[in-house]
């Protein structure tokens, strides 16, 4: 909730900014705001992930995929993520977040995103993302005739296969127990 304000006007900015392919880059610039950052003044860590959801929305709403999604009552959901930080973004720092979908398999559709500032990246993150009807998960096939299929040479590199593996929990169809 403490980005709604934000993401509702990155949807209008997004709607009224040229067009993207789903299989383009998307860059929205941002300022780090004083409800951004942490005690040591910079970025809070887990703000890197929300402003990252704000360069998702602005590739979907420009390639035109966000309104076929809601016409088709379907929802992206984030199924895992992972981040790397390099360098701070300080409080008032002017930054972007650069965009790309970088491969898709059985069970996710992979965002690569990154924050710039200076022409040098700060932080890289990865996020598995699924979309999501009422009846449950939406299929490779329903996503590829409804986006377009992927370009020939978008291949998910393979450490991706293993991160997932490693990283994930069990299906909401199985128990998944809490014990130390």
């Amino acid at each position: 909730m403490h980005l709604i304000f934000r993401t509702l006007l990155q949807l209008l900015r997004s709607g009224r900014r040229p067009d993207l392919s789903i299989w383009g880059n998307s860059s929205i610039s941002l300022r780090v705001l004083l409800t951004d950052i942490d005690i040591a003044l910079h970025l809070n860590n887990g703000m890197y992930l929300s402003v990252m959801d704000l360069g998702r929305f602005d590739l979907m709403v420009r390639s035109g995929v966000w309104k076929m999604m809601r016409s088709k009552g379907w929802s992206p959901v984030a199924a895992g993520e992972t981040i790397s930080f390099r360098k701070s973004l300080q409080l008032g720092q002017r930054y972007t977040v650069e965009t790309r979908i970088i491969g898709l398999d059985e069970r996710a559709v992979y965002f690569e995103q990154r924050t710039v500032s200076g022409g040098e990246i700060y932080a890289r993150a990865v996020i598995a993302t699924r979309l999501v009807s009422r009846s449950g998960p939406v299929s490779n096939e329903e996503i590829i005739a409804a986006f377009g299929a992927p370009p020939a040479d978008l291949v998910l590199p393979g450490w991706i296969h293993e991160w997932r593996v490693n990283n994930s929990l069990p299906s909401t169809r199985r128990p998944a127990p809490h014990g130390w």
